[in-house]
């Protein structure tokens, strides 16, 4: 009983707080607890309205510091994060917030350069502008918890608070209790070549907001530049680095 008393009251006090008083980076973890929470109680559930937290201030905000501790070179329009700064961050994310409110929001080309990679090969890398890194941020913290609950336990790849090193733990103790079977797969350019009608079944599994989709459609449509040329093309997957 003092247990439920005392967890009634915390509760109180955090209705008491004002919500300009509640840090950003809290308002969206509450936010992504209730997507997770209803997309795993119910496994089937379909998510209709999504679309209108594209545009909630503290969405972006939050997103504009991921995109800012992540750095990155800028895009087809040379605007880097210092410019941003320069500019003013508080009026940039709300113009971007009123064009996607408005849904005049338009991506712009991705900026392709190709890295080197370990085999002797290359690799191409999709370098989206400043702007359009923060909407896909926003997108990203949306869809990330719902198709979290999904996720069998035993997925490591691009997922939160996981990584390889944490395969490995998982694979040593599999070891040790005895299962010694291993199996070993590499797709060969498996990003490249996602075909993104399936891609878009897929997300039509869990999201039905057509807002939404319409404007994830639009990143993977959009222009891709090569030095000095822009060509309208397939974009692949593996180019949307900062959505992973």
């Amino acid at each position: 009983m003092d247990q439920e008393k005392v967890e009634v009251a915390v509760q109180g006090e955090l209705f008491k707080r004002r919500r300009n008083e509640i840090p950003d980076a809290e308002r969206v973890q509450t936010l992504q607890e209730k997507l997770y929470q209803k997309a795993n109680q119910e496994r089937s559930y379909k998510f209709y309205v999504l679309y209108d937290k594209m545009f909630i201030p503290y969405m972006l905000r939050e997103a504009w510091k991921s995109v800012r501790t992540n750095g990155g070179a800028p895009g087809v329009d040379r605007m880097t994060i210092e410019d941003v700064e320069q500019y003013g961050v508080e009026a940039y994310l709300e113009e971007l917030g009123e064009d996607l409110r408005k849904q005049t929001y338009e991506s712009q080309a991705v900026k392709r350069v190709m890295i080197p990679k370990a085999n002797g090969g290359e690799r191409p890398l999709g370098i989206p502008t400043v702007r359009d890194r923060i909407a896909q941020t926003v997108c990203k913290m949306i869809l990330e918890p719902i198709y979290e609950a999904d996720f069998e336990e035993s997925s490591f790849c691009f997922r939160p608070d996981r990584s390889s090193k944490d395969a490995m733990t998982a694979i040593k103790e599999n070891l040790k209790e005895g299962k010694t079977a291993v199996y070993d797969a590499d797709l060969s350019k498996y990003f490249d070549t996602i075909p993104h009608d399936k891609l878009q079944v897929a997300l039509k599994e869990r999201i039905a907001d057509p807002r939404l989709l319409k404007l994830i459609n639009k990143w993977l449509k959009v222009s891709v530049c090569e030095g000095v040329n822009t060509r309208v093309g397939r974009r692949t997957t593996k180019e949307h680095h900062k959505v992973e």
